[in-house]
């Protein structure tokens, strides 16, 4: 459009021409703030957390009472309630009476209710009364077992199962 230049030779050559009016210029052309991909560097991730210890609870300890975590917990003792967790381990003296929801079940003691896990194993030692609801299982011989097993590609989805009720 309008050049410096061009005015100013225009201006040079033409005596005539008037320099008491302000000559137009150009906006500076805008550019967006553009990061140049060289220089940023992606930010680190944060470092991952350690993984919390399991949660024990001992074998002179009775609980009544819903235990939830997105941890381990190790079981030794008595818990009357519903469980949820992401590993739960449930010792070869100990007795849960409730439903179990956990990633990983391993079972050496006695449950009477309901269990929902992907992996769901029972040792020789365990004592089930009550469905199991799994996404894989594994029974060793010597582990007593009364109740239903159902395989479902998501266990821990309680909707599921009452969609299979109905």
């Amino acid at each position: 459009m309008f050049s410096k230049n061009k005015i100013s030779e225009t201006n040079k050559t033409d005596p005539a021409a008037d320099t008491s009016k302000p000559v137009a210029t150009p906006p500076p052309a805008s550019t967006p703030a553009a990061k140049p991909a060289s220089s940023a560097a992606p930010t680190p991730a944060a470092p991952p957390k350690a993984k919390p210890p399991a949660s024990s609870l001992s074998s002179d300890l009775t609980i009544t009472g819903n235990l939830k975590t997105t941890g381990d917990i190790q079981i030794e003792g008595k818990i009357k309630g519903d469980i949820r967790a992401h590993l739960l381990t449930v010792g070869e003296g100990a007795t849960v009476e409730g439903e179990i929801i956990a990633d990983d079940v391993v079972v050496n003691g006695r449950i009477i209710g309901r269990v929902r896990g992907l992996k769901v194993r029972l040792t020789s030692s365990a004592r089930v009364e009550g469905d199991i609801i799994h996404k894989t299982i594994a029974i060793e011989s010597g582990a007593h077992f009364e109740g239903s097993v159902q395989r479902q590609e998501d266990p821990l989805n309680a909707k599921a199962d009452k969609k299979a009720d109905s």
